[in-house]
């Protein structure tokens, strides 16, 4: 039979010993099927103490039946031992005790056998079928038993046979019953422990997931946080600094010949340094005061620098510079003009203002048309210029950066983004963002 060879875990000295079991997997037993020393220990005992019962109870059964009392001693010592083998063959265990039922042996063979059954992993049909055989039998010698103890000449066989099927049902009742609803116990309460550390396990994994999920949220947060930082400042010390340079151009171009022309270009480049200044004031006061990112599975804050950044209505301010510098700067607006939300303004204003830059920086002497469109969900905004008139070029750093973050700050906001070079040799910038 296949499922004598269930294996049962280890149990200890009671049935609450037996959620004990490792469930991370099959480890190889040092002591042949059993998993600790101790359990082996305590088969050895209870099979030593099974047979010397089964011993005494051999000897006694041999001498009532006229058998050679010293076979019936060996012969129960036999069958006391099949004890050590309980936890690998139990159904094999609980076989020998129901056969040795007719010569009322093992009964602490019958009471640990079935209740290792029970707590083994053996279907329950069989586990009832064996318990159920055992305890017929119990009853069965039970009552023929009591009735040769109870029969009386004087009492009726009426009154006799109930009484004795009265004590024998309920001797075979406890001697089976106990034992195997303590093994099931075990068993139900092993199998909910097995499956508590199975669900922590697997919670465990979890968390560790979401943990690894978080730090790579949180630094892909950072990372993005670095960037949107260098892309403001980019945006606020590139534009001013050019300017600033081409007046410094300018300026050493008219000292002598114009002095009044050059204290007027000297007092705008004042103007523009300390604007420069104070927007990179602002922006350092915010990312001092903004609370850092915090790695958790949470949206991570960030400082919001745009909601008190430039607006559109600052657009003719941003131009009338440029002109100032010396750029042929046009501004055309389409559509009523209304708020299209902090975040969108600022970002066209930066585009702008990059494009422009641009310009000062690549296309000395070009002009330039600004269009800003209002549309019904949407809003847009397209810079071109034409080519170099051939002036001379002021030298400016590039970082080769501005367009790559003019296309981020647009498409952040779900907007679309192109730049390129025009068939005249000029450049075309253009951008649409959707509005609220």
């Amino acid at each position: 039979m296949s499922t004598t060879g269930a294996h049962v875990p280890d149990d200890g000295a009671g049935g609450g010993a037996a959620v004990a079991v490792a469930v991370a997997g099959p480890r190889r037993p040092a002591w042949w099927w059993w998993q600790r020393r101790r359990s082996f220990a305590l088969d050895v005992t209870l099979a030593a103490v099974s047979a010397i019962e089964c011993s005494f109870e051999g000897a006694t059964f041999a001498d009532r039946t006229g058998i050679l009392t010293s076979a019936g001693a060996l012969l129960g010592v036999l069958v006391g031992a099949v004890l050590v083998l309980r936890r690998r063959w139990p159904v094999a265990v609980v076989l020998v005790s129901i056969a040795m039922t007719p010569a009322q042996m093992g009964f602490l063979l019958s009471l640990v056998g079935l209740y290792t059954l029970a707590a083994s992993e053996v279907p329950r049909r069989i586990t009832a079928a064996l318990a159920g055989m055992n305890g017929f039998g119990t009853m069965l010698v039970a009552f023929l038993q009591f009735q040769d103890n109870l029969r009386d000449p004087d009492s009726s066989t009426s009154l006799r046979m109930p009484l004795a099927l009265s004590v024998a049902a309920l001797m075979a009742l406890g001697l089976t019953g106990p034992p195997v609803l303590l093994g099931l116990y075990v068993r139900a309460r092993r199998r909910l422990v097995e499956s508590l550390r199975e669900r922590a396990d697997g919670l465990e994994r979890e968390l560790e997931l979401l943990a690894e999920k978080a730090a790579e949220r949180a630094e892909r947060a950072r990372a993005e946080e670095r960037t949107r930082i260098a892309r403001d400042m980019h945006d606020v010390v590139a534009h001013r600094v050019s300017l600033m340079v081409v007046h410094a151009a300018a300026l050493k171009a008219v000292a002598l010949k114009d002095p009044q022309k050059a204290s007027a270009s000297a007092e705008l480049l004042g103007d523009m340094g300390r604007q420069a200044l104070t927007e990179l004031r602002q922006m350092l006061g915010v990312l001092r005061t903004a609370p850092a990112p915090v790695p958790a599975p949470a949206a991570v804050v960030r400082p919001d620098t745009d909601a008190e950044g430039p607006s559109l209505d600052r657009l003719a301010a941003l131009v009338e510079e440029s002109q100032a510098a010396g750029m042929g700067v046009e501004l055309t607006v389409e559509g009523a003009a209304r708020p299209c939300g902090a975040r969108i303004e600022a970002t066209v204003y930066r585009v702008v203002q990059e494009a422009l830059t641009n310009v000062h920086k690549h296309a000395a002497g070009a002009k330039a048309v600004v269009r800003l469109a209002y549309r019904d969900t949407e809003v847009a905004v397209l810079i071109t210029n034409g080519p170099s008139d051939g002036s001379p070029q002021t030298p400016l750093p590039s970082g080769g950066h501005g367009l790559i973050g003019m296309r981020e700050r647009v498409t952040t906001h779900g907007g679309g983004f192109a730049a390129g070079p025009t068939p005249d040799g000029g450049f075309r910038v253009s951008a649409m963002l959707p509005t609220p």
